[in-house]
């Protein structure tokens, strides 16, 4: 059987031209409307289009040549659009907005709020829709990533550790809080590296690489730092190492070295006691 993939992008083919769009072949599924708004210009029966599938307000499969924000299968953080007594509606790029039913949210969302969520079809109605709890969708599998595995992370929640992140759209990860340096955000997308997978199967990610890099890495996360703080601090290398690692998550050699490059580049000044500044 050949069925198109609700909540994903399919290569379908035109099959005819009408007033209000073309259609495309969606083999067993029937043909599928992609509205003229849609059309790319010179497009004629045979071309094959790359279009997103899901279901009109009339519950039919319909085509777009737009992007959704997410497909099945993925999480993502979006804003709700509207609220009504069965759910709310997530804005996610396209015309018909994305159901949250509220057995699938954790707290009443609230218009203009942002929520992570987990997109994928119910097995009862056949339809998209998105569920905010989030731990019922992460793979339950033993990662196998070494330290130092590049990966990408979605930031999910704040935690009194840290933050609560999405590793590679399938994984539950945690960055310490003492070893974050720049401003984070639920929903934001970034690379980052792992550190360890636990024995239960949880892995700490950080932000920056491991090895040689990490100190060039840390130099600019350093100079970033004293840039927040008014261009100066009191941080030296005579500083004791847990402040240092309680400030930074790095050792007082990283640190000294990083110290080291930037004074090389002259890019601060060494106070002696009273720190470093900005050049």
């Amino acid at each position: 059987m050949n069925h198109v993939k609700l909540g994903e992008y399919n290569q379908l083919e035109i099959v005819k031209e009408v007033d209000f769009g073309v259609y495309l072949d969606g083999g067993d599924d029937g043909e599928i409307l992609l509205p003229t708004r849609y059309v790319p210009d010179g497009c004629k029966p045979g071309d094959v289009l790359n279009v997103f599938i899901y279901l009109d307000m009339d519950e039919r499969l319909i085509a777009t040549t737009l992007q959704p924000y997410v497909k099945v299968g993925e999480f993502a953080c979006l804003e709700v659009a509207w609220v009504n007594q069965y759910g709310a509606f997530l804005d996610w790029g396209l015309m018909k907005d994305l159901f949250v039913p509220f057995r699938e949210q954790k707290m009443k969302m609230q218009k203009g709020n942002s929520y992570v969520v987990h997109v994928h079809l119910d097995e009862d109605s056949y339809r998209i829709v998105a569920s905010a709890k989030i731990e019922k969708y992460l793979s339950k599998e033993m990662p196998e990533y070494k330290s130092g595995d590049e990966v990408d992370i979605m930031i999910w929640q704040k935690t009194d550790l840290g933050f609560k992140v999405i590793v590679d759209n399938k994984f539950a990860g945690l960055i310490f809080k003492n070893e974050i340096f720049k401003d984070v955000h639920t929903g934001m997308k970034m690379k980052a590296y792992v550190k360890q997978v636990r024995p239960d199967g949880k892995i700490d990610i950080e932000l920056q690489k491991v090895g040689v890099k990490k100190i060039e890495d840390f130099a600019d996360v350093l100079l970033e730092y004293i840039r927040k703080n008014g261009g100066i601090t009191p941080l030296n290398d005579k500083t004791d190492a847990e402040v240092i690692y309680e400030t930074f998550g790095v050792s007082k050699k990283t640190f000294k070295k990083a110290v080291g490059d930037l004074y090389k580049k002259r890019l601060i000044v060494l106070e002696g006691e009273q720190g470093m500044r900005l050049a």
